[in-house]
């Protein structure tokens, strides 16, 4: 949120600094997270000075140029070369001189006034139009000031352009009552009396007193058909107005917070709403068919077409402001196209209303519109200003724009909403706020930000609290306002603090969570950490997710996030093609993270919706497996550089790979790979992520993935006990076998069928070389595998080793068909 350190001052008499009065907000919890200067003009006018002309000749070379001698104030008079045909001896003028910048009214691009020759007469500076110089339109001729001006005087003076100050103020949701300029100056001037800093400072309302109808000749009527979602309607008219350019005071109060100025009507609402924050919404009364508004829903996909002049299909939840046979507006939201301000307008309605804050937030996101007006709607606004915000409008468009108030103030308040009464303790102050207030001083800290006291006794306070403050209902809501304004600085942090370690036992989750990332990271791995939400567009595209299952959001915040993820998998494809287009293809991605899946239960005549939410592991390699080196050749991330960190996490789980089932993969979003099963529960998938899946996010380099079932993990793994055995002190033993095997023959069976042979003596079989080609028949391939052979008590005999690799072979030729190469 934008706030005008210039505009802050018509309401608080100070002369804080900006960086100090920024100091004080920050302090009260309206947390400014920047100060930017900001000029009336671009380039603030500087090197342009006001002159004397005093001499002006034709131009030796030229017949509308003219060589002048102006007077600036300093020892010798500038040449200056001017090419207007209203220049004369005598005027007292605008001289932009050598370094000035000028940005002209009607463009974008600067100028830098520079030392030049014209048709060979040197001209040191230039005589300016009032649109050169950006105080103005005209470009028919220099600005001829009056002459009682001395010469030298700096333009930016007398003009009177002050710079300004702009705090961006990053406004917590809890806030509604400081979305205006108003409500940070509430803040500020109890700030400013209660520290001393201005005794005597107090909030500056704009007076409505002097508002009266000139005459009461027209009349809106006003229904509420749905009270629940619009508490309060008031309006007001105004007749015979001039819809034309606003004021230069209006349009410099905009432009400061980064609203372009459109006529003096709409300026005036717009101008209203970041006074007091309080939405306004003007009508062309002539547009208001039978002279009715109706507050009311329409059947769902009416079509209605905003100011955007987009089509919009209605939902049957939004409110809509109707006339007597149309809608005209999207309440709290958007106006219609229909009824809108215009240059041909003269009489204007002024809506200014109360709508429920939850119905304004559900509508603003079912049509992705955000506004001024639903931003402070949805958040809740102060129902009890409705018609002084009317009045307020009323006056100024009738100061500016001209016309007569024809209508007293129309106001339809059904039900009157009371203000909260909250009862706070004097020791629960205390207490939450870690340090003893006087009474006295809770009482003028609540006094000065204008909640009511009602009752007191000697324990506490019995409260009224304002209308705008929506989100203080309770006794540490009280609190909080209590401290902001007293002082989070206030409040000494102790020297010592007593820590009791907790009693509870080890999550054993986040143990082996913190166990396997740890290994991760230590291997060059980096976490990411995924929104949950994505989009529905990957169920339709991948059929690998289940659209069934699909969890979708009711309230999306955008078309982007309307469902929960059903898969890690492309989450951490988002990563890669993200980091890829910014150059970063070497990648070694992990993330701890939950799938969310809708199960229908059909109960009878019913269908019951079960949510299930499953704990996952993703790991991902790509790219180089390491830098460029110079006495290192590089190598690429493949499939069994993954296989390598999987078997590598089980083992660091307790898990033993080798007591594992393993299958080929059979999902889609694999090109190849393996499934690991334990007891029928698949443990891992893993592989390469298949061609079309990396297309769709753009990604041109292979990517190797494996999709963890960390739940069944956890459950393998819940029973195990870390064991210690001493180091064997015994020598192993390596033999190596080459066989020749079916093609069909993978070695994790060979390897299986050894170790379930061989559980006492053998301790490790491993494959170092894979041969097929011209030197063994067809259909068939080499293995060539080692053996570790190790007893625990004593060392083996060569007999005994003989005895296993002559058993193993035995194994192999039984039931492989293998034969020794």
């Amino acid at each position: 949120m934008k706030i005008s350190y210039n505009w802050l001052k018509r309401y608080v008499n100070f002369d804080l600094t900006p960086e100090k009065t920024a100091e004080l907000l920050t302090d009260c919890g309206l947390e400014v997270e920047a100060v930017t200067k900001q000029e009336s003009i671009k380039g603030g006018l500087q090197h342009v000075l006001i002159g004397k002309v005093l001499t002006c000749d034709p131009h030796p070379d030229s017949d509308h140029l003219h060589v002048t001698t102006v007077d600036v104030g300093k020892e010798e008079p500038l040449n200056i070369v001017c090419g207007a045909a209203n220049v004369a001896a005598g005027q007292t003028v605008v001289v932009a001189t050598i370094g000035a910048v000028l940005t002209p009214i009607n463009s974008d691009e600067s100028f830098q006034i520079k030392k030049s020759k014209l048709r060979g007469v040197v001209s040191e500076g230039m005589i300016c139009a009032e649109d050169e110089i950006g105080v103005g339109n005209s470009h028919e001729g220099i600005m001829v000031l009056p002459d009682n001006i001395v010469p030298g005087t700096e333009a930016k003076t007398y003009f009177n352009l002050p710079d300004d100050y702009i705090f961006e103020i990053g406004l917590t949701p809890n806030r509604s009552d400081a979305v205006s300029h108003i409500g940070v100056a509430r803040d500020l001037a109890a700030l400013l009396r209660l520290k001393g800093i201005v005794p005597d400072a107090k909030l500056n309302m704009p007076s409505v007193a002097d508002f009266r109808p000139d005459e009461q000749s027209k009349h809106v009527d006003i229904e509420i058909a749905d009270p629940t979602l619009c508490p309060r309607y008031s309006g007001v008219i105004v007749s015979g107005v001039t819809v034309k350019e606003s004021p230069e005071w209006l349009k410099t109060c905009l432009r400061a917070i980064d609203i372009r100025p459109i006529n003096n009507v709409v300026d005036i609402s717009n101008f209203i709403v970041h006074e007091m924050g309080q939405p306004l919404h003007t009508f062309d009364l002539s547009k208001i068919d039978g002279n009715k508004v109706i507050i009311k829903r329409l059947p769902e996909g009416t079509p209605f077409v905003t100011l955007d002049e987009v089509e919009r299909k209605l939902s049957a939840d939004d409110l809509m402001i109707c006339n007597a046979n149309e809608p005209m507006c999207i309440a709290g939201v958007f106006g219609g196209t229909k009824s809108g301000i215009t240059e041909q307008t003269t009489d204007v309605f002024i809506e200014s209303a109360y709508f429920n804050p939850v119905s304004v937030r559900k509508t603003s996101k079912r049509h992705t519109l955000k506004t001024d007006a639903s931003f402070r709607f949805e958040r809740g606004c102060d129902p009890e200003i409705t018609t002084y915000a009317a009045k307020r409008a009323a006056l100024l468009i009738k100061e500016i724009c001209g016309g007569k108030i024809v209508s007293d103030i129309i106001d339809v308040y059904p039900k009157h909403i009371e203000r909260a009464i909250v009862e706070v303790n004097y020791n629960h102050i205390n207490t939450l706020i870690g340090k003893n207030i006087t009474p006295q001083e809770v009482k003028d800290i609540l006094t000065a930000i204008e909640i009511e006291i009602v009752a007191e006794t000697q324990e506490g306070l019995t409260l009224r609290i304002p209308t705008n403050k929506v989100d203080v209902t309770r006794e540490a809501d009280v609190i909080e306002e209590i401290l902001r304004i007293y002082g989070y600085n206030n409040v000494e942090i102790p020297d010592t603090f007593i820590y009791k370690n907790s009693s509870q036992q080890v999550n054993v989750f986040e143990q082996k969570k913190e166990m396997i990332s740890t290994f991760l990271s230590s291997n060059g791995f980096y976490e990411t950490m995924n929104n949950s939400l994505t989009k529905s567009e990957y169920f339709e595209k991948f059929s690998f997710l289940d659209e069934e299952k699909r969890v979708a959001i009711l309230n999306p915040l955008s078309r982007e996030l309307n469902s929960m993820r059903q898969s890690l998998l492309l989450c951490g494809l988002e990563n890669i093609a993200f980091n890829s287009k910014h150059k970063l293809c070497d990648l070694k991605l992990y993330e701890f993270g939950i799938e969310y899946l809708l199960n229908k239960a059909e109960d009878g005549n019913d269908i019951t919706k079960r949510y299930t939410e499953r704990n996952r592991l993703a790991v991902f390699v790509t790219g180089k497996a390491q830098r460029e080196n110079w006495n290192v050749k590089p190598t690429n991330n493949d499939f069994f550089a993954l296989k390598n960190y999987v078997h590598n996490i089980f083992r660091k789980m307790g898990m033993k790979v080798e007591q594992m089932e393993v299958a080929e993969v059979a999902n889609e979003a694999f090109a190849f790979g393996l499934e690991y099963k334990l007891n029928g529960k698949t443990m891992v998938t893993f592989g390469g992520v298949a061609k079309k899946v990396l297309k769709y996010f753009d990604i041109n380099q292979e990517v190797f993935a494996a999709d963890f079932d960390w739940d069944a993990m956890l459950r393998a793994t819940a029973k195990n006990r870390t064991l210690f055995a001493e180091i064997n002190r015994f020598p192993e033993v390596r033999r190596d076998l080459a066989l020749v095997v079916d093609k069909s023959v993978k070695f994790a069976d060979l390897k299986k069928a050894a170790m379930k042979a061989e559980r006492k003596l053998l301790k490790e079989v491993g494959l170092f070389d894979v041969y097929e080609g011209n030197k063994i028949e067809s259909g068939k391939k080499s293995y060539a595998m080692s053996f570790i052979i190790q007893h625990s008590e004593r060392t083996l005999t060569d007999a005994e080793i003989n005895k296993v690799m002559d058993n193993l072979v035995a194994i192999f030729a039984k039931n492989f068909n293998a034969t020794l190469r």
